[in-house]
């Protein structure tokens, strides 16, 4: 029991108060030799509820070591600026997207319902041709390959596929939609 009371006096005589957060959590250092070798423990007492989410980033870091010095007064001050500036950023942008959506809302009919953003399918769609207008195609691709038959007269007898078919056109006959593959 002796040990006990001796190490808690200790624990409290030892101990340096570093700084004081602005909900009120009180944080300490103490340096200790252990095995020869001087090391620093960092704690925080809370103030009311303790609540690890509550410390601020700047104390978090000090406590994890990954700070040499505890933040000053300032630091918090500026740094507790900059989140609030970053903030109304934020509600800034926000609400000038929320405007561009209205804009664009009102500009163009949405046909989904309930849903935000994502593809418009169905003018997707509309670019390919259906069953009745592939028919169509199919003529007027006929067309053209009959049309170059006759450019060529008899100058060159038709060729029999070979077994891979390469595209050997410049291209200016070209209609989307139109190739099919070999048979």
């Amino acid at each position: 029991m002796s040990k006990l009371l001796a190490r808690i006096a200790g624990y409290l005589s030892n101990r340096t108060l570093v700084g004081v957060d602005k909900v009120g959590n009180r944080y300490f250092t103490r340096t200790k030799e252990i095995d020869g070798i001087m090391k620093e423990k960092r704690w925080v007492v809370f103030k009311g509820e303790e609540d690890p989410t509550s410390l601020p980033v700047e104390w978090i870091c000090w406590l994890n070591g990954q700070r040499k010095r505890a933040p000053t007064p300032e630091e918090l001050i500026e740094m507790e600026a900059r989140r609030e500036l970053v903030k109304q950023n934020v509600a800034l942008l926000k609400q000038e997207e929320e405007e561009r959506r209205a804009r664009e809302g009102s500009s163009r009919k949405s046909t989904s319902a309930g849903k935000t953003g994502g593809p418009d399918l169905k003018s997707f769609i509309r670019q390919f041709p259906t069953a009745s207008e592939g028919n169509n195609l199919e003529e007027e691709s006929d067309a053209v390959d009959r049309a170059r038959e006759g450019e060529a007269g008899g100058k060159k007898a038709k060729e029999p596929l070979s077994e891979h078919s390469e595209p050997t056109g410049s291209g200016s006959t070209f209609k989307p939609g139109t190739w099919q593959p070999p048979t």
